[in-house]
């Protein structure tokens, strides 16, 4: 057997059910097969009777005797009906599709094991597509006949007998041949025995096949460890590599830094925010190569941070760039910048995608030359038109907006790659951060400007909306501004373009001028009508802006005392914060009201709860990740970084530190992995990176 064999020479494959596993599970050889594991197993011991069927009861498991088989025809296809009957009473099984093999496949009589999730319908358990097996009364049950691995299907799959069942058949064919020969060991003898890991063949064999619930749990242990151990092996060689890397030397403190902190700094820093400075001091001192993760939350003061450490480089003689996800975020900073350096006599420019013509080539040519000293911009600054004299500090701020390899061309820029601070308002988990950021140096504000009180947030239903209104005009009585903000959701734009305009038109019924002026922002304006509608809003011209979720980042209104989010359970936990820190960016006392309706799931109770109880978004990153689990967490799956198939960041910590803590071990005493005992291990990882195609050079 040979792991790169493609997918449709495996017996009850062939090229058309290929194709459907090529584009739904991306699985095209034997060895993909192998490596598409269980999410979970169902333990066939464990049976639910009829009579202990409730409604709110999840995917179990019942065993009894099937009767009353029927077909009805449908408008495509047939419908079948049956009853499956045990000693407490009968459910009711559905099936919309594969009739014709069920048909053949069924017997009445007979007894089976179904298992799936019941509904109810006219208070009798109704089961629609169960998974079923026909119970051998004869048979002795082994473990591995006891223990069902349940496979990631889909729905579109089910009809071709590619569902979980149909997979577990295919991969019984092939995991019956594994062999050391298939999957031989790359992990060196000492970290096998200091961390009890099996070897990779008996992992993959048991993982599919368990001999036994230890085997099983040695099984799925070793492959965690492996997918953590690529991951970190990755980031400790990134880290050798810019601890290795030369950097430019920032040795002075001169005139720009110092003037502006002495003379021109409008406020005094925090104590977080002089430590955090500090440490990128340090980092500039080395000769090597900074990257730095700057963490902080919302109003914490990151962007004071980033202009200093980009007015030490300038006392270097470098220039410095600041690179944003957005127009709306890049004018915000340059805006806000420009007003901060006036007297200091800085030039600052701006580069974005809608500037054209003689005005971008006039700012190509004076970065080019060196007469602009800071530039800032979106995506721009990475087209190969924009050359620097001598680039030697980059920021990026909202960082997992960008690819790896959008963020890597900024290496570029320079003959020598320039110090990097990169920041982020998400709030990243420690365990998170250990893991998709564990090459860079991490920084963080924890405290905030002295004199912000923290923002009062409340969840309040569509019941209560008079209420709400009767709040905002006081607001406003008081000089305030509001936001208001509605989802906009990419499965149902037009959908949710509706509700923003729909909410539009009865705010502006409640809120009518001349008293009141409102502005609209979404995503379908045109870039010029948006910077309009968000000038007047910054300008107090009008006192409420109704907007999707473009104004999440980029909008720095510090009169803004109200924030309302509607259908506030659409909206994930980070993306609840971040909206929240568009107020409380002043003195006064600022208030976020997440309104919805009283249909809510579990999980959206919980998300509005967290956000009412809390306001550290450290600890509201925590709650998102055990919400959401790591590979919806902004940022994680576009970096490619967090492809996890079975390890689970949250529940898994103890596994990713041996397998963070084994990395380290080999590296520290091999880190280009040159001894005898690495050579297979060193093997394993071009190939797994050739496979990958990724593209591993230094990225910060």
């Amino acid at each position: 057997m040979k792991l790169e064999t493609p997918i449709e020479y495996l017996k009850g494959v062939g090229p058309d059910k290929a194709k459907l596993l090529n584009k739904h599970l991306e699985i095209f050889t034997f060895g993909d097969l192998l490596e598409h594991y269980p999410f979970r197993y169902v333990d066939k011991t464990q049976v639910t009777q009829v009579v202990n069927i409730f409604p709110d009861s999840t995917n179990i498991q019942v065993r009894g005797v099937l009767s009353e088989i029927t077909t009805a025809p449908m408008k495509r296809g047939q419908r079948m009906n049956a009853i499956l009957t045990d000693e407490t009473g009968s459910v009711e099984l559905v099936w919309f599709q594969g009739v014709a093999y069920l048909k053949k496949y069924l017997q009445e009589g007979r007894e089976y094991l179904i298992y799936g999730k019941p509904d109810f319908y006219k208070n009798r358990p109704t089961f629609k597509h169960p998974e079923m097996d026909l119970v051998d009364p004869n048979k002795q049950l082994t473990f591995a006949d006891r223990i069902s691995p349940v496979y990631p299907s889909s729905e579109k799959l089910k009809p071709r007998y590619l569902d979980s069942k149909g997979l577990s058949k295919l991969v019984n064919t092939l995991a019956s041949k594994v062999s050391e020969q298939n999957f031989p060991e790359f992990l060196p003898k000492e970290i096998l025995e200091d961390y009890a890991l099996v070897r990779r063949f008996q992992a993959i064999k048991n993982v599919h096949q368990p001999e036994s619930e230890s085997w099983l749990e040695h099984a799925r242990n070793r492959i965690k460890f492996n997918e953590f151990f690529y991951i970190q092996m990755n980031m400790h060689r990134l880290k050798l590599n810019q601890q290795e890397a030369d950097g430019f030397l920032l040795e002075k403190l001169g005139d720009y830094f110092n003037s502006f902190y002495n003379d021109y700094l409008p406020f005094e820093l925090t104590n977080a925010q002089k430590r955090v400075l500090k440490e990128i001091r340090r980092d500039t001192l080395t000769g090597r190569q900074m990257n730095r993760l700057l963490q902080g939350d919302v109003g914490s003061g990151k962007t004071v941070v980033a202009l200093m450490t980009m007015l030490i480089a300038l006392d270097n003689g470098f220039q410095a760039c600041l690179m944003a996800p957005t127009e709306i975020l890049a004018q915000q900073h340059f805006t806000g910048l420009q007003e901060l350096l006036e007297p200091t006599g800085i030039t600052i420019e701006i580069l974005t995608g809608s500037i054209k013509g003689k005005r971008r080539k006039g700012i190509l040519e004076r970065t080019k030359s060196g007469e602009t000293q800071i530039l800032i911009g979106t995506h721009a600054l990475i087209e190969p038109t924009v050359e620097f004299l001598n680039l030697g500090m980059v920021v990026i701020d909202e960082q997992h907006r960008f690819g790896v390899a959008q963020r890597a061309k900024l290496w570029q820029k320079n003959n020598r790659p320039p110090h990097v601070l990169v920041m982020t308002a998400t709030p990243i988990p420690r365990t998170l951060a250990m893991t998709v950021y564990g090459d860079l140096d991490v920084s963080v504000i924890d405290e905030l400007p002295p004199g912000r009180k923290p923002i009062r947030t409340v969840h309040r239903f569509d019941k209560d909306r008079i209420t709400v209104f009767q709040f905002i005009r006081e607001e406003i009585g008081k000089g305030r501004q509001i936001y208001i903000v509605y989802p906009l959701i990419e499965e149902s734009e037009t959908l949710d373009y509706k509700d923003l305009m729909d909410g539009f038109e009865a705010v502006e019924r409640e809120f009518s001028p001349p008293e009141y002026r409102i502005s609209i922002v979404h995503g379908k304006m045109k870039p010029v009508d948006k910077e309009m509608e968000m000038q007047r809003f910054v300008k107090g011209e009008t006192q409420i802006m109704v907007a999707t979720t473009v104004i999440e980042v980029g909008v720095n209104v510090p009169n803004a005392s109200v924030m309302i989010i509607e259908s506030a359970e659409r909206f994930g936990l980070s993306q609840l914060h971040q909206l929240r820190g568009r107020v409380g960016r002043g003195a006064e006392q600022s208030y976020c009201i997440l309104m919805t309706g009283h249909k809510l799931s579990s999980t959206g109770r919980k998300r509005l709860k967290t956000m009412v109880q809390s306001n550290d978004g450290f600890h509201i990153a925590e709650v998102d990740l055990k919400l959401r689990g790591p590979g919806d967490i902004e940022g994680t799956r576009q970096s490619g970084i967090l492809d996890l198939k079975m390890a689970n960041v949250t529940e898994d910590q103890t596994i990713l530190q041996n397998a963070r803590s084994a990395a380290a071990q080999i590296l520290s005493k091999d880190p280009n992995l040159m001894s005898p005992e690495n050579q297979a291990l060193k093997l394993h990882l071009q190939q797994r990176r050739n496979k990958q195609e990724i593209d591993w050079s230094r990225v910060s």
